[in-house]
This record gives structure tokens, C-alpha cells and sequence, in this order.
């Protein structure tokens, strides 16, 4: 039954108890103003008006049931390819969610194909398994972990071959790269804990932008404990610093 044939009908029954009405209502006796405006009722389902020939009609189960399920969100049929089912139980027919299909994923309210190899939202993945994480300001994902410290020519090296997955590998990160993972540092690590990987470093990462302020011989550093950035000069045996793979989208 609808809100407003509810409504009216409290209103007639009100108008038939005498001290009632006076107090909270002005009586009428017209049929229509009480919301009694149909002719008949389908298999009698209403109520009749005491003042008139005019029914007030009920709602039918199916018409209550097209209205109330898609409020309490079953709207889904569940079918097609890459569904297997409805899950739960149904209104109408109709289901809160879907049941996908092997290789299949339920996301943005239907079932879509799962991403087993390359970027799938925040994370980068190799055949099925996760190898890198990003957050949604950044273009580029990040290894999952840092790979130590070393000198900077071998952190080019780990970097540029740094395998993700099937041939695809690592870049070796420019300063804002890595002023980037600084300033995405928390959501980060708690991406690469969730995933199996280990938390970033907080101390110095080599980067691979030179800096013009001393000699080509000196590249940025950056730290990702306070967003620092310094310099070093690469060819310095006790310059050791840590390396991280990126990869782009």
C-alpha cells in the first residue's frame, strides 16, 4: 500500500470515531477527498467508502514487490556471462548481489573479468599474484619493498632490471618519483603490508636525477624519512644508499 493510500485511509478510519475526528480533523463525508476515487478493486482488495460507491484499493503483492525490492537494493538478475548465480535470496527475482564466475569479479555492481597481468586499480599484478603498489595520486607503481642499499651504479643496474613480471621490468626512479612515494609513504606501506610485501626504508634512496648545483658527478638523493633532498656523488665506494623499482602504468 502506498504512503499516501495509507494515509487517507487512517484518515477515513479517524473519521468514523466521532470525538477522534473533531479533535484532530475537519469531517467530511466526500468520498474522494478521503482518497476513496476508484470505481471497484481488483478480487475486492480495498475498502469500500461508507458515504459512497468508491473503493479505496490495496496494493497487489506483485505491484508492492516491483516497488519495495529495487528500494532494498535487489536489483540484479544475476545473468549472462561471468555469472554463476544470485547470492542470497531473491525479491522478485531480482538479487542484492551476484555470485561471478571463475576468472570473473564482482566490482562496480557487476561481474568483471579479473585482471590476472598488469595495472588492476592500485595494485600491479603477475598472473594473479600482486608485484607492485600505487595509490590513486600516482602514475607509476613501486616494487614491494626496497631492495637494500648499494652504491649508485648498482642501484641503476637493480632497478633497470628488476623483474615484475614476464619480461616487464623496473625504471629506475627520477627525484620527483621518489618525493612522490614520500609524500604517499603511509598509504603505501600499508598496501605493500596487506599484499605480502615489507615496508619501505626510511633513510636515504638514490635517484636518478643529476644534480647541476656541484658536477655531473652528483646525482639527488632523497629521503624518506622527512622529504629531504641532498645530493651524492655516485662514484664514492661508502656512498650506499637505497634502491627502489618503479613501473609505469
Amino acid at each position: 500500500m502506498s504512503n499516501n493510500k495509507i494515509f487517507l485511509f487512517l484518515g477515513a478510519s479517524l473519521s468514523l470515531i466521532p470525538d477522534l475526528s473533531a479533535a484532530q480533523c475537519v469531517a467530511t463525508q466526500d468520498c474522494a477527498t478521503l482518497g476513496y476515487t476508484e470505481t471497484s478493486c481488483n478480487g475486492g482488495k480495498g475498502v469500500k467508502c461508507p458515504f459512497g460507491n468508491k473503493w479505496c484499493c490495496f496494493e497487489t503483492e506483485e505491484e508492492i514487490k516491483e516497488t519495495l525490492c529495487p528500494e532494498l537494493g535487489f536489483k540484479f538478475d544475476c545473468l549472462g556471462e561471468g555469472y554463476t548465480g544470485g547470492s542470497g535470496k531473491d525479491c522478485n527475482g531480482k538479487y542484492a548481489a551476484c555470485i561471478c564466475s571463475l576468472g570473473y569479479k564482482w566490482d562496480k555492481e557487476r561481474c568483471q573479468k579479473e585482471i590476472l597481468t598488469g595495472p588492476d586499480g592500485n595494485v600491479y599484478k603477475c598472473n594473479g599474484k600482486v608485484v607492485g603498489v600505487k595509490t590513486s595520486d600516482m602514475n607509476f607503481y613501486i616494487a614491494m619493498g626496497d631492495l637494500g642499499t648499494m652504491r649508485r651504479d648498482n642501484a641503476k643496474y637493480e632497478c633497470e632490471n628488476y623483474l615484475f613480471c614476464d619480461g616487464k621490468k623496473g625504471t629506475y626512479p627520477g627525484k620527483d618519483s621518489v618525493l612522490t612515494v614520500y609524500d604517499n609513504k603511509v598509504a603505501l606501506n600499508n598496501l605493500l603490508i596487506t599484499y605480502g610485501g615489507k615496508e619501505l626504508s626510511g633513510g636515504w634512496f638514490w635517484t636518478s636525477t643529476k644534480s647541476p648545483l656541484t658536477s655531473a658527478y652528483y646525482t639527488y638523493i632523497v629521503s624518506l624519512s622527512s622529504g629531504e633532498v641532498g645530493e651524492s656523488h655516485g662514484g664514492s665506494y661508502r656512498d650506499k644508499y637505497y634502491a627502489l623499482p618503479i613501473i609505469y602504468r
